[in-house]
């Protein structure tokens, strides 16, 4: 007796509905899809109860012709494709024509779809599968679709879903990323009467942006476009302070249809490399656009997923693409402090960052000293006798103080009595001497405004050029706090006119042992000290083990450590990743290891700590290659060799540091992707004070 049978065609529409609609968030997306298809330049969704009691979708499409409304709920019918080959050029967004079948298995299902400006229309109504009613009836143009009890007759479906509000959600990102991939579509998105989305539809995709994640995400994007012979990429990257805790901000749209890639998804945080702290994503919308053959989209049911005929090359394109974008970004941080309430009893609730706009040119960076004068002979002079009865110690330098500033002239703000070089550290011999003869000297006075033709502490574009003529043009560095500090590796600004230039900066003081704190026109700047100083290492040392071969220096006592059986036994499979950082370690019997040899440029007294944590990142990772392990030595030698919170520094040590800081690539984010400068502006401190209100 035959065994086989060809399954009921009302049971294998509900095997596909398996497939196609997995849950109410499902059926917006195939229904909003084919509206898309249809030319709709409006569509609107009302759903109620998370969509499992009504999912209605309207647009103003081009509708279903009344003959095909009926032919439409069939398995695999479609207009789409018509031959083989056009799988392999597919240009729609829905082509395998089970979408109203496998929607109609599972609910009751209302459609009214007019295909002309007649007035006529058709209306089908189908129970499980069941159609119930098929005649005409007036309807404008486009089509009307609604959704009713869905799966009411699969309980053992229906007893999976999830909370109505999940559902909610799942449908809201559904909503999102079409109108995300479709700016010239009007959406809008109602649950039980209350709006949840309205997109403008005007083609604006930061409008769209704006929509979804709020005027403040919009402002802090980037617009992004390249291009080469296979593909172009449009949108918008967020800087790095719209960081959020998952990868629900990374948005990747190919041809119109989102999708999620891991590929992609990795190259653009390689991109974001240093920039972001650990376990945070970028908020992105990228826009790829490239010929239907070199992507296949009939790999999943849901067509999330796609397969990229040349995908090294277009990760790599991605990834280059917005990290060139990043570098030309000045990625300070500007405190923002929002309230609740009014009046004098309301409460800051959150700070936020933004970046503001690049900074001054070459032109218009000139030294602070005429405005730190004229603010001096200004509105922050005091009345009356110029604030000769202040107390002189209020602004003297003490442990908990740091350095105390000093406009033009070395005259205290507000009158205070002159302060001598000596009152910062300073010898008297450096009585005086300039700017530069006290550098020299060792002896820079700290708070000083700079001079128009060398500017002192951080360096912009000019400044750089300036201190790159070798180290008769630098300071010495003045304690051995800093003696690991490396001298600039990269040329002036002037070499790489794609970066932009960091501020110039003039050094106030420090505070709590921790933060620098400088200025300029713009406004006021707080530096990470311990940031500072780990990205201006992780530069240097990540051009140091490029070249581990030239470093390299044998130990006339070689280093042991000590690891567990099952680490040693994997450890010795490892042994020739070492040595492509300039570590030679060699097994020594047991679970014994000794190094013999490590580059000359460790941080003295950290080699053993620094080659332990190596051999625990190599014995953690699955996979190794030169450039992850490279940049894992790198910053775990940064992080060491970096001085920390809580340490004072002198004068000249901090000037030196911020000097080195504007010479960095990329100066704004410490290797962890911790922020390393903030600003407060000018508006913003007088706003604190009352200035303006």
């Amino acid at each position: 007796m035959a065994k086989i049978a060809i399954l009921d065609e009302h049971i294998a529409n509900q095997i596909a509905a398996g497939e196609v609609v997995e849950r109410p968030a499902s059926v917006v997306k195939e229904l909003v899809e084919n509206a898309i298809d249809a030319g709709a330049t409006k569509i609107e969704v009302a759903v109620e109860e998370g969509g499992l009691q009504l999912i209605r979708v309207t647009d103003n499409g081009s509708g279903i012709e009344p003959d095909d409304c009926e032919t439409a709920f069939y398995r695999h019918a479609t207009s789409k494709i018509t031959s083989g080959r056009d799988l392999f050029q597919i240009r729609s967004l829905g082509f395998r024509g089970e979408a109203l079948p496998s929607i109609a298995a599972v609910a009751k299902v209302r459609l009214v779809s007019s295909s002309n400006d007649t007035g006529l229309g058709r209306v089908i109504e189908i129970e499980g599968g069941s159609l119930k009613l098929n005649e005409d009836i007036a309807a404008p143009q486009g089509t009307d679709i609604a959704v009713k009890e869905l799966f009411y007759n699969t309980p053992a479906r229906l007893k999976y879903m999830k909370t109505i509000q999940t559902e909610l959600g799942h449908i809201s990102d559904v909503m999102y990323r079409q109108a995300l991939a479709h700016p010239e579509i009007a959406f809008a998105l109602r649950h039980n009467g209350n709006t949840l989305l309205q997109s403008p539809g005007g083609g604006e995709l930061l409008q769209v942006i704006a929509a979804i994640y709020g005027v403040n995400a919009s402002k802090g994007m980037v617009a992004i476009e390249a291009e080469d012979l296979d593909y172009r990429i449009t949108g918008f990257i967020g800087r790095p302070d719209l960081a959020r805790s998952n990868r629900g901000g990374m948005s990747t749209i190919v041809n119109g249809r989102y999708i999620r890639n891991q590929g992609l998804h990795q190259a653009i945080l390689r991109a974001y490399h240093t920039l972001l702290p650990i376990n945070r994503y970028p908020l992105v919308v990228l826009m790829l656009d490239m010929h239907p053959s070199l992507v296949d989209v009939n790999v999943h049911p849901a067509k999330l997923e796609v397969r990229f005929s040349k995908e090294p090359e277009l990760n790599g394109f991605v990834e280059n693409s917005v990290r060139a974008v990043l570098n030309g970004q000045v990625l300070i941080p500007q405190v923002v402090r929002q309230t609740i309430g009014k009046g004098p009893n309301r409460s800051v609730i959150q700070e936020q960052f933004h970046f503001p706009a690049p900074p001054l040119g070459a032109e218009e960076g000139a030294s602070v000293a005429g405005q730190t004068a004229a603010a001096a002979e200004g509105t922050l002079r005091p009345p009356g006798n110029g604030g000769a009865e202040r107390d002189p110690g209020a602004r003297s330098a003490g442990p908990d103080r740091g350095w105390a500033g000093a406009p033009a002239g070395g005259a205290p703000i507000g009158g205070a009595p002159q302060r001598s070089a000596a009152a910062f550290g300073a010898p008297a011999a450096a009585e005086g001497l300039t700017l530069r003869e006290r550098g020299a000297a060792g002896a820079g006075t700290y708070g000083a405004a700079p001079s128009p033709a060398k500017p002192q502490g951080g360096l912009g574009s000019s400044g750089a050029a300036a201190y790159a003529g070798g180290a008769a043009e630098r300071q010495p560095l003045p304690a051995a706090r800093l003696q690991e500090m490396p001298e600039a590796l990269y040329g002036s600004p002037a070499a790489e006119p794609e970066l932009p230039a960091f501020p110039e900066l003039s050094l106030i003081g420090q505070h709590h042992g921790t933060y620098l704190i400088a200025q300029n026109d713009q406004g006021l700047y707080l530096i990470d000290q311990h940031a500072a100083h780990e990205r201006v290492n992780y530069e240097y040392y990540y051009e140091k083990f490029g070249r581990p071969a030239d470093a390299s220096q044998e130990l006339l006592i070689p280093i042991t450590l000590e690891f567990t059986p099952s680490e040693s036994a994997k450890l010795q499979e490892r042994l020739h990743w070492f040595e492509q950082v300039g570590v030679v370690l060699e097994h020594f019997g047991g679970n014994t290891f000794r190094v013999v040899a490590h580059p000359y440029w460790f941080p003295q007294g950290e080699e053993a700590s620094i080659i332990e944590e190596m051999a625990e990142w190599v014995l953690s990772e699955r996979a190794i290659d030169l450039a992850k392990l490279r940049e894992a030595s790198s910053t775990m030698v940064s992080c060491k060799a970096s001085i920390k919170a809580n340490q004072k520094l002198t004068p000249e040590e901090a000037n030196t540091l911020i000097r080195r800081l504007a010479a960095c690539k990329q100066p704004y984010t410490c290797p962890h992707g911790r922020p390393i400068v903030v600003s407060f502006s000018a508006y913003d401190l007088e706003k604190l004070f009352k200035r303006v209100m």
